[in-house]
């Protein structure tokens, strides 16, 4: 391991995993950072859900709570990926990063500069290319998706869910009510529309169309009114229940090859 070539990715929801994933496999030894009571939703696909786990795995790479930077050390040292609650991100502290991506995915900027690694990269709005960060990377859906933005901003937050199956809005579920969250479904369950898919106290949170369950936040799980919960999708599919997205596969790709610009100009990966 070079310690050098480390990666740190703020955030390890199902886009924070998608990156971490490609860059793993490509070689890059990965820290990622999360909160104390992540509210991921694609649970099944999100190495933040080692933080309720202990560890999880998505699509043979395997990630490990990680409780102190010794643990880190540890957990990088048995080819795996430490998760560390850290909302501040200390722990670029400790180590020099090549690489710093905020995939807390925000839509503002909460605290991230140019100072804190080698290259740093922000994904989607919240972001000015060329002042806090070195390269923003498009998350819209649409042409641009994955796109490498060396000065200025993403497109926009629409608020608008990207469709799929024809459905926008109405595949996303969100909270009515403020509370802790009962689920009354499972992550890959079959539900029709109507069907009660989780309770906020006794306020019902329902299907809106046909489809299986994709996404559904931890169970008791504190959520505030009209907080994303919960994601159906129409096709039908199971296997995009425990697989990485296309979209965050795209924008994987859009984080390699910011990492890779910069590190051929500037001589950052070298045989030694």
């Amino acid at each position: 391991m070079n310690i050098h070539h480390i990666i740190i990715i703020k955030g390890a929801g199902d886009l924070a995993t998608g990156v971490a994933h490609k860059l793993f496999r490509s070689g890059f030894p990965i820290i990622m950072t999360e909160i104390k009571d992540p509210t991921c939703v694609r649970r099944n696909v999100s190495f933040a859900n080692c933080i309720y786990e202990g560890e999880c795995e998505v699509e043979g790479i395997r990630a490990k709570k990680a409780n102190n930077y010794e643990e880190v050390l540890e957990i990088i040292s048995q080819n795996s990926i430490p998760v560390i609650i850290d909302k501040e991100c200390n722990i670029k502290d400790y180590v020099r990063p090549l690489a710093l991506v905020d995939a807390i995915l925000a839509k503002k900027n909460t605290g991230t500069t140019r100072e804190d690694a080698s290259v740093v990269i922000g994904l989607g709005p919240g972001f000015q290319a060329g002042t806090d960060v070195d390269v923003v990377i498009e998350t819209n859906r649409g042409h641009n998706l994955g796109r490498l933005i060396f000065e200025g901003y993403a497109e926009t937050d629409t608020g608008v869910p990207g469709e799929i199956g024809g459905y926008t809005l109405d595949r996303v579920l969100r909270t009515p009510a403020t509370g802790i969250i009962q689920s009354c479904k499972q992550l890959g369950e079959s539900v029709k529309k109507g069907e009660v898919i989780a309770l906020i106290g006794e306020v019902e949170v329902r299907a809106a169309i046909d489809g299986i369950i994709k996404g559904l936040i931890h169970d008791q799980s504190q959520v505030e009114k009209g907080m994303k919960i919960g994601d159906i999708d129409p096709r039908i599919n199971i296997k995009t229940v425990s697989t990485i997205s296309e979209k965050a596969r795209c924008i994987a790709g859009g984080v390699l090859e910011a990492i890779m610009i910069y590190a051929k100009e500037n001589n950052f990966l070298k045989y030694q």
